[in-house]
């Protein structure tokens, strides 16, 4: 099978690959090989069918994770080491996806703190300049400690997933998460002086009662607390019943006013208080769609480049590691340029992959 390095290439079984790259020049007419692309003075830009500009990559990094949260898999399930991208790969693909237009990254898991190597990635990630964005999506058992490191290395914004204020319920929830270890990384990113966003995905009959708590570390603290509403994966997420939406937050907090936001590309919409020092946003997937400005694709800790989260379709990068960068190049533009649409929550929408194994 090919063996492939960064830098100089060297394959055994050369015959395979270069097979692979006559089958893909007979499938790509001149005609296609320019498709999805857009130029500006920023360089090559990637563009869908509907014209939306895509330049945000969210990089699961593991299915693994140290918790089992009750909307993300079931308590049964195991996450496994299994084929993930190496340091290596993911320097070969970050290569391409920047030459494509790619300006923006957020780690994923999985819980990425549990790659040992994620100091370098982020420290690799962070050496391209055209990256004016790298940040992580975290449950923070152990970011306190890591956080220092990372910062140095380039890591720029923190997200941090914390869904209750209650020790007992966080635990219960997470399946044995420690709830004083969330606090004390918030507090270690804020003295960094790094900015940090909570999310919070909200269960009817679970945390719905402490939504007033959570708006009130908004009020007090420089953070963005952000509502995410309940996805289908999972048992309990195909439980409409149990989804609170963003509307039903406004009805309960009259207080809150709509201010601008600071991308317009972002999921959330933005709320504020007065005398607020920071932010509350309302991410609502299923009863109100974003699909129309989205501008985000997403690569699996296995390879697979994913256009939308509520759609299964993906395309397999890792057999075209071991060919030229030009034939990779255009396995992703012409993904990319298929994104779907819209996703399909609202349509009897079964994921083949439980969110661990997507990426957040």
């Amino acid at each position: 099978s090919p063996v492939c390095s960064l830098g100089n290439i060297w394959i055994a079984g050369r015959s395979s690959c270069l097979a692979m790259e006559a089958c893909a020049e007979t499938a790509h007419s001149a005609a296609i090989r320019t498709v999805g692309l857009a130029k500006d003075e920023r360089g090559e830009r990637m563009r869908d069918w509907m014209g939306r500009d895509i330049h945000y990559l969210r990089v699961s990094l593991t299915e693994r994770c140290n918790l089992k949260c009750i909307y993300c898999r079931e308590e049964t399930e195991f996450c496994k080491a299994k084929q993930e991208l190496s340091l290596m790969e993911l320097t070969q693909l970050m290569r391409i996806f920047v030459d494509l237009g790619i300006t923006k990254v957020r780690l994923t898991g999985g819980e990425p703190l549990v790659r040992k190597d994620l100091e370098q990635i982020v420290q690799m990630i962070a050496s391209f300049p055209q990256i004016n964005d790298l940040s992580i999506t975290t449950n923070a058992q152990g970011l306190a400690e890591r956080l220092p490191v990372l910062h140095h290395a380039g890591l720029r914004r923190v997200n941090i997933s914390l869904d209750s204020l209650d020790a007992d319920r966080y635990r219960r929830m997470t399946r044995g998460g420690e709830l004083d270890k969330v606090l004390d990384s918030i507090h270690a990113a804020v003295k960094e002086n790094m900015t940090v966003k909570i999310n919070t995905v909200l269960v009817r009959g679970e945390n719905d009662t402490e939504i007033g708590d959570f708006i009130a570390l908004a009020r007090d603290y420089p953070v963005d607390v952000r509502f995410i509403e309940l996805m289908p994966f999972s048992t309990l997420g195909a439980a409409d019943g149990r989804r609170v939406s963003g509307s039903e937050i406004l009805e309960r907090y009259p207080f809150l006013h709509p201010v601008e936001v600071r991308d317009p590309s972002q999921p959330a919409k933005d709320y504020c208080g007065e005398g607020f020092a920071g932010r509350v946003g309302l991410i609502n997937p299923v009863s109100h769609k974003f699909c129309n400005k989205c501008s985000r694709v997403r690569l699996t800790s296995d390879g697979k480049l994913r256009m939308c989260l509520g759609q299964d379709e993906e395309t397999d990068l890792r057999p075209w590691l071991c060919s030229t960068g030009d034939s990779l190049k255009q396995v992703i533009r012409e993904a990319i340029y298929q994104k779907p649409e819209e996703h399909s929550f609202c349509s009897a929408f079964h994921a083949t992959r439980a969110m661990n194994q997507i990426g957040g």
